[in-house]
């Protein structure tokens, strides 16, 4: 691995009313290495590679690229340094088109006028090496959030990069999309491109990094040779503590059908069937477009149904309303907590009581302090951290602003909940709160359906899996026949 270094950080400081953000930090990165930054909620790596980027000002420390220091550091150097972001939230012009979004800024040729013929086929170009089909043409607005990331990771990419910082690029892709980014990160580090990729994920961390930086409470805790730590070191240097990662298990056998859909199709799927127990998890598994959110936005309503039919307590239902939907006890935790299932400006408490408000109401009159028991019932059932029930939700971390979405459902006292990737952007340790309190609500005989493209996360914490393939059932697959290459045949249609 080559010694040189291309970016050094030296008492990295930052204070925010009541919080030191960043206290003191300082290592070094290398050229050409992938340099994975860990650390839980709240640990500083979002405001360090904000001070990197230039996106936050510091209030002490020298950040050095090439040998040339900077006491501060601003966007437009940043960039002109070689420094590019791939943050966690979509940085993207939804009005725009794909091709436009990724070139934003640059020209693509000689002439005054925007080269739209070059652009686009250097769009497909990088698409290709993504080895994704996404039109150059297709409005960014009309993207999942998947894809709207693969837009972002290609977007880094176009540019002439020399630091790469991925904070959590994989969070929205399947396995197969994390082997394709994987690729094109070991084809960046070849180019002697540094990567600093930031996840939750340890699985990734071990099988691309070549060195790994632990941050804890806003500080540097250590830095190890990816080869030479393991799970157990990373997790304890992390959490300040040992922390046993386990899925839990059921206890309780799954009881009558809570949720039963046939021949369901809308929103690009088609003729799904399938059957969800009380106090069961359902995994569904797909290949990103493989069309899982879009069930999940049938289910609650988001999206006109086409065809089929819903069933739920035996009992056949029209859902053509979110509210219809809260109505028959489901919830749904959206892949998307800022743009869907948020109020960002609004407290927590707000937000917990929104679904409720009109069971807390007589003439128009909200009982605000049965709302404030209700909500201060929940952030700690559920260990939100927050100062206050007034806090913003914007202040929060990613791993609290999920638990606020998790909060709204159990609050509205939903049967059936639908999870779309419950532990996106979540640290070790609230993942693992987040499993033991799905499992618990199973066990309490809530019928809970998961969609994760985590694979072990699937696995773990799945007692049945379907799969969906291009919009349609490709499978179910039981507990005994559980194999992760099986599912991804039967996610890339091979079966």
């Amino acid at each position: 691995m080559n010694t040189k270094v291309v970016l050094s950080l030296k008492d990295l400081t930052k204070r925010y009313p009541g919080v030191l953000a960043l206290n003191h930090v300082s290592f070094d990165l290398l050229e050409g290495e992938v340099h994975a930054l860990l650390g839980e909620n709240g640990a500083g790596k979002s405001t360090l590679i904000k001070a990197v980027a230039g996106a936050i000002d510091l209030d002490g420390g020298i950040i050095t690229v090439d040998g040339q220091d900077y006491s501060k550091m601003t966007p437009h150097l940043s960039r002109s340094l070689g420094i590019e972001v791939i943050y966690q939230e979509f940085n993207l012009v939804p009005a725009l088109s794909v091709a436009e979004n990724i070139f934003l800024g640059d020209r693509t040729g000689r002439s005054p006028l925007v080269d739209f013929k070059t652009m686009k086929s250097k769009a497909r170009e990088i698409f290709k090496l993504f080895n994704v089909d996404i039109n150059p043409n297709t409005l960014v607005q009309d993207l999942s959030p998947a894809m709207q990331q693969v837009v972002e990771i290609a977007k880094a990419v176009s540019k002439n990069v020399k630091i790469l910082i991925m904070d959590e690029p994989s969070a929205p892709l399947s396995v197969s999309e994390v082997e394709n980014m994987f690729e094109i990160i070991r084809h960046l580090k070849q180019k002697g491109v540094t990567v600093i990729y930031i996840s939750h994920r340890l699985e990734e961390v071990f099988k691309i990094s070549d060195r790994v930086t632990v941050m804890r409470d806003g500080q540097y805790v250590a830095t190890r040779l990816t080869k030479d730590t393991n799970r157990k070191e990373l997790i304890s240097l992390m959490v300040g503590r040992e922390l046993k990662e386990s899925y839990p298990s059921r206890s309780n056998p799954p009881g009558e059908i809570a949720l039963e859909v046939k021949n369901l199709s809308g929103n690009g799927d088609k003729d799904i069937s399938f059957s969800v127990r009380k106090g069961e998890i359902l995994g569904i598994s797909g290949l990103v477009g493989a069309g899982r959110t879009e069930l999940a936005m049938l289910l609650f309503g988001a999206v006109p149904i086409e065809g089929g039919e819903i069933w739920v307590e035996g009992k056949p239902v029209q859902i053509q309303s979110p509210q219809d939907a809260i109505q028959q006890g489901i919830g749904l935790l959206t892949e998307d907590r800022k743009g869907q299932g948020l109020f960002l400006e609004m407290g927590v408490g707000w937000n917990i009581s929104f679904p409720i408000v009109r069971k807390l109401s007589k003439y128009g009159i909200v009982d605000t302090k049965t709302e404030n028991e209700i909500a201060e019932k929940y952030k700690q059932r559920i260990n939100i951290k927050t100062p206050s029930l007034t806090q913003r939700v914007i202040n929060l971390s990613g791993g609290n602003q999920q638990k606020v979405v998790l909060a709204k459902s159990l609050a509205a006292e939903s049967d059936i909940l639908i999870f779309d990737e419950p532990t996106r952007g979540i640290d070790v340790g609230a993942k693992q709160e987040i499993y033991n309190l799905m499992r618990e609500l199973a066990n309490n005989g809530i019928a809970i359906l998961m969609i994760s493209s985590d694979m072990e996360e699937l696995l773990g914490m799945s007692d049945r899996i379907i799969v969906l393939c291009e919009g349609r059932m490709a499978g179910e697959v039981n507990k005994e026949q559980f194999s992760q290459d099986y599912i991804l045949d039967l996610a890339s249609g091979e079966h």
